[in-house]
Parts: C-alpha cells; structure tokens; sequence
C-alpha cells in the first residue's frame, strides 16, 4: 500500500485556502517519501475551492519524483477536449508522472454550472471517456465525435486513465471497459465493499479478456489524535459540516482517531487488496503526514502480498 496526499484544496478550519499550506504539503509528501499528491475538482463548491488541475501543474517543479493525480476530473464538465488538453500539458511538464483519475462527478450545482442535465450524468461521461482515450491514447473515438475530431493531434506523454466509481455493478462494468484503474471513494464505501468491487472488477475483466486492474482509494479524511474526544469534535464540527454527512455514517469509514483506529481502517483496506490510499488531513497536514508516517503506518498489519504498508512508503 502506498500513501498519497490530497492538497488542501478547500478551507477546513479558516475562511480561505492558504496556498502556503498547498506548498507545505508537498515539500512534507516529498521529504516523507510519499508516491504522490493529488487534487480533486469542482467546478464550485460550498466552501472557497481552489482549481485542482491548476493546482498541480503549479506545483509539478516542487514535487518532483511525486506523481500528480487528478482524484478526479470531471471530462463531461469541464469537455473531454479541454481536459485532455490539460492532462497532456502536465504529462509534458512532467513526464511518466501523470495519473489522470476521472469521474462524472456528484454535485447538481457543477452540473447546472457546466450546462449538463444532472439525469444525462452517467451517458455524459462515458462518452467523455471515449473522448479522451481516443485524444490521449489514439483510440477510436465516439461515432458522433469521428468528424470533429478528425485530424485533431494532442502532444502527450502517456497519461493512464483511473475511471471512479463508488463500486455500482454499472460503474465497475465502466471502469472494466475504459478505466486503466478503478479510484474508489474512501467516505463512500467500506472495506468489505471495496474487496467485493475488486472481486466484481476481476471477473469482468475477465469476461473481456482482459488483465486485472489496479486499484486505489482516495479522499481518505484524516485526523490522528491521541485524544478519542478531541478526534469526534473534528468528526462532527468539522469533516461532517465539510462533506454534508452523518457523522455516525463517516466514524467507522474515515482515519480520524487516535493512531490505532486509522491503523484499523487501513489495515481492513490493505487485506481487501488496496494498494494506494490518497489521505485528505483535516488541518495542520505537515503535522498530520508525520504521524501518519510515523505512528500509524507502523501499526497496520501485514497486506496480502506479506508486506507492511510502511515498508512500502516511498523513502528520500
């Protein structure tokens, strides 16, 4: 299992995001030996949002040997053909560093904004995907996009595909047939789950005669505290308010604890075959990277392949 950062992208516990702490997180996953820092995207947000793409072709210099994630863009609103513009202009920033992880994304209001009826959501992106693997992978493209894009050329390193997916037979049909990988959500899914989505993606590729996939998690909330009570107060006052959810919903599903319940929730994730969890801290992330690497991952217990998950995190 290897550990990547989500930027903070979003303010958790102030009015704004701080760009500062955007640079702090990357210099701490580099000097910690994390594999990657990642961003998410929303076209707006409840809160002040800071643009995920931009993010990290900002900071493509600053994180070298880190890959840069997308965790996930949004192709049917923001266009398959801007976004694989976008993702082949990191890739050439920063070449055999680029994961592009995409989804059709969950929010009405980015869909109202972008012009799509939410209900077109699931045809929107699989046509979207279509796209960008014909403009970043020279596959066939759409019948309805044969035209537009003939003689269209985009200047890429390869740029691997993860399609998300809560783990939805649909959605996992989805990532079987265009996906490079499968990105599951962390607060949207439990271990078990995940293990049952790895098993179902298997059989369908399978089925397609195809070979398996890899698979990661993201937006893995994270708060390691020593003090049960403080860590519920973060639960309650301030993931819950953040994601919109019960906080009964997140406790069992997220790393905000003291270092043996996030060890726990890990340890569950590494036997169900996960091999990449990107952790999203709450606040004060070079702080909480540190415990991370040095209080919790020592505790999660040994993966399928026999290897402890801090054996695997990447050393300077």
């Amino acid at each position: 299992m290897e550990v990547g950062v989500h930027l903070p992208q979003v303010a958790t516990t102030s009015a704004t995001p701080d760009v500062r702490r955007v640079r702090a997180v990357v210099d701490a996953a580099r000097d910690l030996g994390l594999a990657a820092v990642s961003a998410n995207d929303h076209l707006s947000f409840h809160r002040p949002w800071l643009d995920g793409p931009t993010l990290l072709a900002a900071v493509a210099d600053r994180a070298a040997g880190l890959e840069l994630a997308t965790t996930v863009a949004l192709p049917s609103l923001r266009g398959p053909v801007q976004l694989a513009t976008a993702l082949s202009t990191l890739a050439t920033i920063a070449p055999g560093r680029v994961v592009a992880g995409v989804g059709p994304g969950s929010s009405a209001q980015d869909h109202a904004l972008a012009g799509v009826p939410f209900d077109q959501r699931w045809p929107r992106f699989e046509e979207s995907l279509w796209v960008l693997r014909a403009l970043l992978h020279g596959e066939e493209p759409p019948a309805t996009w044969t035209e537009v894009l003939a003689g269209a050329r985009i200047a890429t390193e390869p740029v691997p595909l993860w399609v998300a997916s809560w783990g939805s037979p649909a959605g996992l049909r989805r990532v079987a047939r265009l996906g490079d990988g499968w990105l599951a959500s962390a607060y949207n899914t439990t271990p078990e789950a995940f293990a049952d989505g790895r098993r179902t993606l298997a059989a369908e590729r399978d089925r397609l005669g195809r070979p398996s996939l890899p698979t990661a998690l993201a937006t893995m909330w994270t708060w390691v505290d020593d003090d049960p009570g403080r860590a519920e107060r973060v639960l309650r006052d301030v993931l819950a308010p953040l994601v919109r959810r019960d906080p009964d919903e997140l406790r069992s599903r997220v790393c905000v604890g003291t270092p043996a319940h996030c060890a726990a929730i890990l340890s569950a994730y590494a036997a169900a075959g996960c091999r990449r969890v990107y952790v999203w801290p709450l606040d004060d992330e070079v702080a909480q990277l540190r415990r991370l690497v040095g209080e919790v991952l020592p505790l999660v217990d040994a993966d399928e392949e026999g290897e402890t998950p801090d054996a695997k995190v990447r050393r300077p």
